[in-house]
């Protein structure tokens, strides 16, 4: 903040803000010069100063091409007067980034709960587990179960079910 002296001391000297632009007098910066012929044909059609077959030729294009132009010009009004939702908005590529950092992180917090795991084996004493056969062929195969009440439900569905063989039998 800069200081401007005033009799005996010094008095703050606000910064200057940058004046308010009504009536759209920056809208016209970093567009193309056919994008301004065109908008202000339109604005001219619209406010009845012209009519859209004077302002098709001035811009040199057929009338239909004219009200096509005319036509998006007004959907992009449109989409431009639409209520904005406050806030920052979800980004995904943003929401992509948070993830890997996460991921990241958790990582490293995994290499490090490992090597804590270690030190302590080592304090103790423990041998480290020997790695199996395996985990060195790098994809682990299990045989799958078949849960005990499915083999039992089986059972009772097949038309003969198994005969109780008698254990003792007496002999006469």
């Amino acid at each position: 903040m800069s200081t401007t002296t005033v009799g005996n001391g010094a008095v703050p000297v606000k910064p200057t803000r940058r004046p308010k632009t009504t009536g759209g007098a920056n809208l016209a910066t970093g567009r193309s010069p056919e994008a301004k012929r065109m908008a202000a044909a339109i604005l001219e059609v619209l406010a009845g100063a012209r009519t859209p077959t004077e302002a098709a030729q001035a811009l040199g294009l057929s009338v239909p091409r004219y009200y096509q132009i005319e036509t998006r010009a007004l959907s992009g009004l449109l989409a431009a007067c639409e209520v904005r939702p406050k806030g920052r908005q979800p980004n995904p590529a943003s929401e992509v980034a948070v993830l890997r950092q996460q991921n990241q992180r958790l990582q490293q917090e995994v290499t490090r709960h490992q090597a804590l795991a270690r030190a302590a084996q080592r304090a103790v004493g423990l041998s480290p587990p020997a790695p199996t056969a395996a985990a060195k062929a790098g994809k682990k195969t299990r045989r799958r179960r078949v849960a005990r009440a499915l083999s039992v439900a089986q059972r009772l569905q097949t038309d003969n079910p198994p005969v109780a063989t008698p254990s003792a039998s007496p002999t006469p």
